[in-house]
């Protein structure tokens, strides 16, 4: 054994077993880079080979122990020091002892517990990796694999419309509706502006969200907030024009097939006369957006907000903001309302025609 750093070394390979097969996700790390990870969901098990290499054949190595971690942590930026786990699982692989060559060795975390996904963001971030050591006495050998986790919601049973207003006494009163509240990342925003008192010269219009990152606790808080999205309602001196066309503009601004700053122009279309309304449809599939995360393990919070700003010629704006909870519906979740759908059409099927499900059954009873 040296101790310059001459002496026997390996090099430690994670593998998982199901490789191969495993759906990977795109996630952006701390400098903005997008790689791919493989995905894992909540309860789902975590197994594969961690592989030693001896860097040089023929000489022994003497570890204190080898072993895995499956490791969920919290980490934020302005307390690198520290990071808090809120998941840690550990597998003993092999007892202090000596390795005379390279050595394969098997790991299964069952049914882990992934309660959170993974986030990076302006402030934080939250991870999950598996990380495997060989200990020695001066200096272990380590390898981590990061892994990427997603949450599943289902339909929420309760999901209001959004009903507010932006007024100024005897100047402005506008009032705006949002079909629902909760939204998942694929989903689309369907709504409608009315303008019921419009005595000011509204000259822009948008629709933004905001997504909202707060961690830390008590005098320790701090706020970043991000712009997601611009959705450009109107560009120019509102004038009653003709409204026949409305539908259309939205829903070519909404997909990006036309800008609408030059519809506008063109079609000398400016909808927010007063007693008019505004069709909105905001398409979410085309942003990077995460479930809406609140107080996570105590640590951080992630909230989206649509933000409805006004300017007016005299370069006056007007804001009114409301919260909107955004959930992740993946195909794990698809395809077993699916299956319950047909199951039941089944059923519906069968106890209209007698003789059909009474062959069913008799068929199953066979297999």
């Amino acid at each position: 054994m040296s101790f310059f750093g001459f002496g026997q070394s390996a090099d430690i390979d994670i593998v998982l077993n199901d490789a191969e097969t495993r759906k990977k996700a795109e996630h952006k790390s701390e400098d903005g880079r997008k790689d791919k990870y493989f995905l894992f969901y909540d309860g789902e098990t975590v197994s594969g080979k961690v592989n030693v290499t001896l860097k040089y054949p023929g000489k022994r190595l003497e570890h204190n122990g080898i072993k895995i971690e499956f490791i969920g942590q919290i980490e934020l930026y302005y307390d690198r020091g520290n990071h808090h786990e809120f998941v840690s699982l550990v597998k003993d692989l092999a007892r202090p002892g000596e390795l005379t060559q390279s050595q394969t060795f098997d790991f299964e975390f069952t049914h882990v517990e992934k309660p959170y996904e993974s986030y990076t963001g302006q402030n934080v971030k939250l991870r999950y990796f598996l990380r495997a050591t060989v200990g020695r006495r001066l200096n272990d050998i380590s390898k981590e694999l990061d892994i990427v986790v997603h949450t599943l919601s289902t339909y929420p049973e309760l999901n209001s419309s959004i009903k507010m207003e932006v007024g100024i006494e005897d100047c402005l009163h506008i009032e705006f509706e949002y079909n629902k509240s909760k939204y998942h990342l694929k989903d689309v925003i369907v709504g409608k502006i009315y303008f019921l008192l419009v005595r000011i010269k509204i000259k822009h219009m948008e629709i933004d969200i905001i997504k909202r990152e707060t961690t830390g606790t008590g005098p320790n808080v701090y706020h970043e907030n991000d712009t997601i999205a611009k959705y450009e309602i109107m560009d120019g001196a509102p004038v009653r024009g003709n409204f026949s066309c409305l539908w259309w503009v939205m829903n070519c601004v909404s997909v990006g097939s036309f800008c609408p700053e030059f519809i506008c122009r063109t079609l000398n279309l400016t909808p927010c006369a007063a007693g008019e309304s505004i069709p909105i449809r905001l398409f979410l599939a085309g942003y990077e957006m995460t479930p809406t995360m609140r107080d996570i393990n105590k640590k951080f919070s992630v909230r989206y907000y649509l933000n409805l700003v006004l300017i007016d010629e005299e370069e006056r704006r007007y804001f009114k903001q409301q919260e909107i909870t955004l959930w992740r519906k993946g195909d794990i979740v698809r395809k077993s309302m699916s299956h319950q759908a047909a199951i039941a059409s089944q059923r519906f099927e069968g106890s209209s025609n007698p003789e059909r499900s009474q062959a069913q059954s008799n068929s199953e009873d066979d297999s």
